[in-house]
């Protein structure tokens, strides 16, 4: 097992900290509009303190570990790319103003580390205690993948979120943003503004997104720490990310049915590292290093495979997909 000591857990949780809190402060307190310019020279910093801080890592406790947070930052990083695309879909469906949209993302992104950070603990404590999480993670993987592929050219459907449809139908909701503000008075009564759903909205998301991303990341590696890391670092570039990218994310026609994939295959490891373990260590196991392979070989696919697509039939436009079936709505019934 990985010997991370205390000072090294408290330097790294304060380097991401810190991180963080430039995040913000650019994102909350300094709202703006980011340019492609300003949003590709964050993207380009953040890019580079993940592969800075792999190389250390790989450095000081050996290639086998580097390997491994290496595959669990690509895996991340896949995952949030979709991510993006539901944040693009919530701020689309919301009519969030530019100028807001930071804060939004700035929100979604603590407190999707701060969910992983929970699931992290979670999923670490019950691997330990009983190796059947395997087997449920690997299952639970490979039913996401079958999901996910399913409905690939769908998109989430936000309005039917019950968690945005019990905020509307319990609070008070005013018509515009109040200059951004969560909590107003409206000749004399206290409401919230839309921003409020929004914000309850991306964290609904951030949890689904929690409940398939830590099982991913821990059929690359079961050493906590390394899970904590390739999560933090995917999820701090972001909001930088979301500005450089969110004009592309229509032309990866593609990438919902390579993380299906992606998810399937780390399913399938998880399900045979189970049998290896508690069935037999005749069953064959895959690799760190295959894994990074594969994973590397289908987002280099499906990307490729969209930009050709995109390029033959302008029309073509991508989606985040669906681990469901749209609910028809009264109105669409009546039609």
């Amino acid at each position: 097992m990985l010997d991370i000591s205390g000072a090294t857990w408290v330097v790294t949780i304060s380097v991401i900290v810190g991180l963080l809190a430039l995040d913000l402060t650019l994102g909350w307190v300094k709202p703006h509009r980011v340019g492609f310019r300003e949003a590709a020279a964050w993207s380009v910093f953040y890019v580079a303190a993940a592969v800075v801080f792999g190389l250390w890592f790989m450095g000081a406790y050996g290639g086998t570990y580097g390997t491994e947070y290496f595959a669990g930052y690509l895996v991340e990083k896949s995952l949030s790319v979709d991510n993006l695309f539901v944040f693009v879909i919530i701020m689309t469906t919301f009519t969030v103003p530019e100028e807001h949209q930071q804060k939004v993302l700035s929100f979604g992104i603590v407190l999707a580390l701060v969910m992983r950070a929970v699931f992290i603990a979670l999923g670490a404590a019950l691997i330990s205690a009983f190796s059947f999480m395997f087997l449920l993670f690997g299952l639970l993987l490979i039913y996401t993948a079958v999901q996910l592929y399913r409905h690939r050219d769908e998109d989430p459907d936000v309005e039917d979120n019950g968690v945005v449809r019990t905020a509307r139908r319990l609070l008070p909701v005013t018509e515009g943003y109040v200059d951004g503000r969560i909590l107003t008075r409206v000749e004399g009564r206290r409401m919230v503004t839309p921003l409020l759903i929004v914000l309850i909205a991306i964290g609904s998301v951030d949890l689904l997104f929690a409940l398939d991303s830590i099982p991913a990341v821990f059929g690359v590696t079961e050493e906590p720490y390394i899970v904590f890391v390739a999560n933090a670092f995917a999820l701090l570039g972001l909001r930088a990310l979301f500005f450089l990218v969110k004009g592309l994310l229509d032309r990866l026609v593609y990438l919902s049915t390579g993380l299906a994939v992606i998810l399937a295959f780390i399913g399938a490891k998880l399900v045979l590292h189970w049998a290896h373990e508690d069935i037999s260590h005749s069953v064959p196991e895959i690799s760190t290093p295959l894994s990074l392979v594969v994973i590397g070989i289908v987002l280099a696919v499906a990307t490729v495979a969209s930009l050709i697509k995109t390029r033959r039939d302008p029309t073509s436009k991508a989606h985040a997909g669906s681990l469901k079936a749209h609910r028809a709505r009264p109105e669409q019934e009546r039609g």
